[in-house]
């Protein structure tokens, strides 16, 4: 950035992390790519400008002073849609399923290839691009949904069974119940209800959902829809919309269960 002003054509990264050569690398490799980047250096810092200055993106520690990257993340995604990227030094399977299931969208260990996180970056910032371009889509109708339904706003709606999605309102209801849903679990729920009873495998999930062009970590898309299933099922031990295929994927059903969850 020149003269503390940002470039308004670029996206912007924000930073947050406590070590300075960390940081140094990011913004280099970052701004190479023609992002714009700010940083914050403790926990405290990140959630001021994540809500100040409303980046398009945030790379986010959990080790960090003043408040965790964990407790930062929830903070920040009870009122905030921005993509966020979990980075910590620590490989251990609980703390990435725990920033999953705050809220985070991805997750990276360090040491990692500058490569790898640019593209997880790139990623992330085009399915968020593509959520909002969808927004101004024709009207779409699927399966069961109700024509009077569509009319009323011209909103893209599907129904499925019991489950209803308004993608132009990031919406969902289930038994007339509203969902609150993160952005990634939005968009796992409506490209599975774009293909109701077809069965899709955790990488095409990936590659589809989470927009890797390689295979990423499958823990991370079992994590997604446990989450979706906490929300939308009435028990998540035998569930009726969001069905498992066992050792194939998952999909929608549009009506009652199935024995292979």
């Amino acid at each position: 950035m020149e003269d503390g002003r940002i470039n308004e054509a670029k996206k912007t990264i924000l930073i947050v992390d406590d070590e300075k050569p960390i940081v140094e690398i990011l913004v280099y490799n970052l701004q190479k790519e023609g992002y714009n980047t700010i940083e914050a250096n403790d926990g405290e810092a990140g959630i001021e400008m994540a809500f100040s200055q409303k980046p398009d993106l945030i790379l986010l520690d959990i080790m960090l002073p003043k408040v965790d990257g964990l407790t930062v993340c929830k903070r920040i995604r009870n009122s905030l849609n921005i993509p966020i990227i979990m980075i910590s030094a620590r490989d251990e399977e609980i703390d990435k399923i725990l920033g999953l299931e705050l809220g985070a969208d991805d997750y990276i260990t360090k040491p990692f290839s500058v490569r790898e996180l640019v593209a997880r970056v790139k990623a992330n910032l085009r399915k968020a691009e593509m959520s909002e371009e969808e927004k101004n889509s024709p009207p779409m109708v699927h399966n069961e949904t109700k024509q009077e339904e569509v009319e009323q706003g011209q909103d893209q709606i599907i129904v499925i069974g019991e489950l209803y999605i308004n993608l132009d309102k990031f919406e969902v209801k289930v038994r007339n119940k509203p969902i609150e849903l993160t952005l990634r679990e939005f968009e796992v729920l409506k490209y599975l209800a774009s293909q109701p009873g077809q069965v899709v495998t955790r990488e095409a999930l990936l590659e589809k959902v989470w927009g890797y062009e390689y295979y990423g970590d499958i823990r991370t898309v079992d994590v997604t829809i446990r989450r979706i299933r906490e929300k939308i099922e009435v028990d998540t031990s035998t569930p009726k919309l969001l069905i498992t295929k066992r050792g194939v994927g998952y999909y929608l059903a549009s009506k009652g269960g199935n024995k292979n969850s």
